[in-house]
């Protein structure tokens, strides 16, 4: 195999299959018929795996690669499977930190062009199987499962795991997930299953009651994750981490009730190894120092707010480079961005990207300084010969922002 007959191969599949990155909502496929047949035709390899199954708003990525480096510490052999990716494919799927293997990549996806023609599925579907039959094939002791959208129609929601999480429930997606909380809610407790124990970690009582109640219709044990005290902290600087911890937490703790052994060792290491471990970038991520630049992939009203929040309490002049998509509601975002900042928008280079030109309105009514530009790296080029060493940037408002950013700029270890 080739590089250029992987490309090939990645290309086909970006093609062939709705991407919900790329098309938006009429990529979505809700239900599990699709990747029932397709776990079928390849032999149910996620009933052969141990999972933990991790779904909510904000933070999921967050929680698996913090609980994946802990239980690489504990010496466990240790799947993670992520979305989206932000710079390549391969960054979906991770053994231990390694990314999947290219050439696996390729003749899955070989495979893939031979399914019978009843079974039609999405993206995310394709990955998913493709996700769970190299764990399986590489013997993993256990595989992180991350929700891709939602919960209950999820294509991830066929896994019967050792445990599930919700870290939180916020307003995303309601084109598709319902237009309140208490919608939201219910579609993200779909994930919880008979007596497998749930862990919450938001501290909205009526999302945790929502949670608890679908917990005990299920016979499933209802762990508050909020309830917890520590003083544990990661290498994810990001201050809404400390939510986040409490829930890998309350992950281990339910893993310790069976056979895994994690020592408080482990765990204090494998939270401050973070970014070694799991090669996980994106997240209150420090591109440099000279000048202060920080990229977040935060982008729902819920995740700016605490960005713009730490953002706040950084005392620099900031320039601030931000793109968004089309289905998000940006409305309110604006009523949270600082007027004592430069902004610099720009359309991320996706089907699904904003133009800024269509938003400028807001950007006139919210009375902040603001430039628009081409491109996400026309903007942060623009930003980093305006800003002082004394002064900071920060990139973000969307994973495909980051993403652009980072192809650009970050020279990423293959």
């Amino acid at each position: 195999m080739t590089t250029a007959q992987y490309q090939e191969a990645v290309e086909w599949l970006f093609v062939q299959a709705p991407n919900y990155q790329i098309d938006g909502q009429k990529a979505y496929k809700p239900g599990l018929d699709n990747i029932r047949k397709l776990c079928d035709f390849f032999g149910n390899p996620q009933e052969k795996i141990r999972c933990i199954h991790i779904g909510g708003t904000n933070g999921k990525g967050s929680t698996s690669n913090m609980l994946a480096s802990v239980l690489q510490e504990s010496g466990y052999k240790t799947g993670l499977y992520n979305s989206p990716h932000l710079t390549d494919f391969t960054e979906r799927i991770k053994i231990n930190g390694k990314k999947c293997d290219k050439e696996f990549v390729y003749h899955f996806i070989k495979k893939l062009k031979n399914l019978p023609e009843d079974i039609q599925p999405s993206f995310f579907e394709f990955t998913t199987i493709m996700a769970f039959e190299y764990f399986y094939q590489q013997q993993v002791d256990v595989a992180i499962i991350e929700v891709g959208l939602g919960g209950r129609l999820d294509s991830t929601n066929i896994i019967l795991p050792l445990v599930s999480a919700i870290t939180n429930v916020q307003l995303d997606h309601q084109n598709i997930l319902g237009d309140t909380i208490e919608e939201i809610a219910v579609e993200k407790a779909g994930i919880i299953k008979s007596h497998i124990p749930i862990i919450s970690g938001d501290e909205n009582e009526v999302v945790k009651n929502l949670i608890k109640d679908k917990a005990d219709r299920e016979n499933a044990l209802f762990i508050d994750a909020t309830l917890l005290e520590t003083d544990l902290s990661s290498d994810l600087k990001g201050n809404y981490q400390k939510k986040n911890i409490r829930v890998v937490l309350a992950l281990i703790e339910e893993l310790r009730k069976t056979d895994f052994v994690v020592s408080e060792k482990n765990i204090e290491e494998g939270l401050l190894k973070v970014h070694q471990n799991t090669g996980f970038i994106g997240r209150w991520f420090e591109f440099s120092q000279n000048p202060l630049t920080i990229c977040d992939t935060a982008h729902n009203q819920a995740g700016l707010e605490y960005v713009f929040a730490q953002l706040s309490s950084i005392n620099k002049h900031k320039h601030i480079v931000l793109g968004f998509v089309n289905d998000k509601k940006i409305d309110d975002v604006m009523k949270i961005l600082s007027a004592n900042a430069m902004f610099y928008f720009a359309k991320p280079s996706i089907q699904r990207g904003r133009p800024p030109q269509e938003y400028e309105d807001l950007l006139q009514e919210a009375k902040i300084s603001y430039k628009i530009f081409n491109s996400v790296q026309e903007a942060y080029l623009a930003a980093k010969e305006n800003c002082r060493n004394d002064e900071m940037i920060f990139i973000g408002g969307s994973n495909f922002v980051v993403g652009e950013f980072l192809e650009k700029n970050l020279e990423i270890s293959e």
